[in-house]
């Protein structure tokens, strides 16, 4: 039993009674019934150099760099790389060989879908591609890419691709260069005779557009004077017409006004008459409520006396009449109820004497049922006992002797 630290680069692993699976930590105790595991979580540098080839068939070396940790700030990555990685030394073969394994085989079947060209202009894209399949298959070890770097593509021996692009382009750049030099003499011929071209274009635009303008300014004068003029006879005219325009708001102002006065004097008058017809009229309508509410009570007083004198009359009739059919209703009710108890003895006996003919049925079915068993169930020989029990022999010997008595025979 003891109390395990971690240093800042390390983990706890312990298994063992009282953990479910594995519990990862910084500083536990750690029992005699559990295991302790200490493992680093700093990331590693792999260097390896990749043997590729294109779309094309062509072999190319791909040298790279990738800088690989455990995942830790993924708790189940974290648990993933404690079960499956802890164990070995993270610069161990197993180790090395997982990783090379895992990033040759992504890095391989990337670089077989793409050409030479796409691979070497897209470097960027290309990395990022090798980034994203590698990481994807490193998640199951709980194992992170914290960098990766894809140095120069160099060559295979026998296959100097590279080698002859390199030649290409110095060769294009020389071209070019010749090109270039060729073009600024050029330019530098033909900016002359064309610089020397716009001095005189330039100088006789200048001289016409003096002309233009002097001309322009002597119009623009002679049309200012005309505008001045202008506006002079226009503010002239308009002062006239506001003169006018007051005057005739002055003479419509005093005709309101007067008009103004005389409705209301009229208005005045008719608000007085019709104020008195209204008192007048509340005066007679007060005179014809008084006059209502007193035939009101007169009229009233009367009806209510000869309705209560009704009501007690139709109470009267309707108790009458009520207890009457009442005494009709229980004579009928004993009727009935005398009705029903002779129904019930006819019922009783038709029931008893139903009884007694299924009872009868019942003894005589017994019966047959038991001469049938002695008699072995034999129909012909409980017939015979039948006839002869009952003097049915007898009988008919009886009806023959007298219906041979009655022919006279003469024997």
């Amino acid at each position: 039993m003891g109390y395990k630290v971690a240093r800042a680069s390390e983990y706890l692993a312990i298994t063992g009674g009282g953990i479910k699976d594995i519990k990862l930590a910084k500083k536990s105790w750690v029992f005699p019934w559990q295991s302790c595991t200490v493992f680093d979580v700093s990331p590693v540098n792999y260097t390896f150099e990749v043997q590729a080839m294109s779309s094309e068939k062509l072999p190319f070396v791909i040298p790279a760099v990738f800088t690989i940790g455990p995942r830790v700030d993924d708790p189940h990555a974290l648990l993933l790389y404690a079960m499956l990685m802890s164990q070995h030394d993270k610069h161990s073969n197993h180790v090395n060989e997982l990783v090379q394994g895992v990033i040759e085989g992504e890095t391989r079947v990337l670089v077989a879908s793409m050409t030479m060209e796409e691979v070497f202009k897209g470097t960027k894209e290309f990395k990022k591609e090798v980034f994203e399949k590698v990481q994807l298959e490193l998640n199951q070890f709980g194992l992170v890419i914290y960098n990766a770097n894809v140095k120069q593509l160099v060559d295979v021996p026998g296959h100097e691709y590279f080698s002859y692009l390199g030649q290409k382009t110095q060769m294009e750049a020389a071209n070019q260069a010749k090109i270039d030099v060729a073009e600024a003499k050029m330019k530098g011929e033909v900016g002359a005779k064309e610089r020397t071209g716009l001095t005189i274009q330039n100088a006789a635009k200048i001289d016409a557009e003096s002309k233009i303008i002097s001309t322009q300014r002597l119009g623009e004068g002679t049309k200012e004077e005309i505008k001045v003029k202008s506006e002079v006879q226009v503010f002239q005219n308009e002062k006239a017409a506001l003169v006018a325009r007051a005057d005739a708001a002055l003479a419509i102002q005093k005709a309101d006004l007067t008009k103004s006065s005389r409705v209301a004097e009229v208005e005045a008058a008719k608000a007085v008459a019709m104020r008195e017809a209204e008192l007048q009229t509340q005066v007679e309508k007060m005179n014809a409520l008084t006059r209502t509410e007193k035939l009101k009570a007169e009229f009233l007083s009367k009806a209510t006396v000869e309705y209560e004198t009704k009501v007690q009359e139709a109470n009267w009739e309707l108790y009458d009449k009520q207890k009457k059919a009442e005494a009709v209703l229980y004579e009928k009710q004993k009727q009935a109820e005398a009705t029903k108890a002779a129904a019930d003895a006819a019922f009783y006996a038709k029931q008893r004497e139903a009884e007694g003919l299924v009872a009868m049925a019942n003894a005589q079915g017994t019966y047959i049922k038991t001469l049938l068993g002695a008699v072995d169930n034999n129909y012909s020989a409980m017939r015979d006992f039948l006839m002869i029990n009952n003097g049915i022999y007898q009988d008919i010997a009886k009806t023959n002797a007298v219906a041979i008595r009655d022919l006279q025979p003469k024997i």
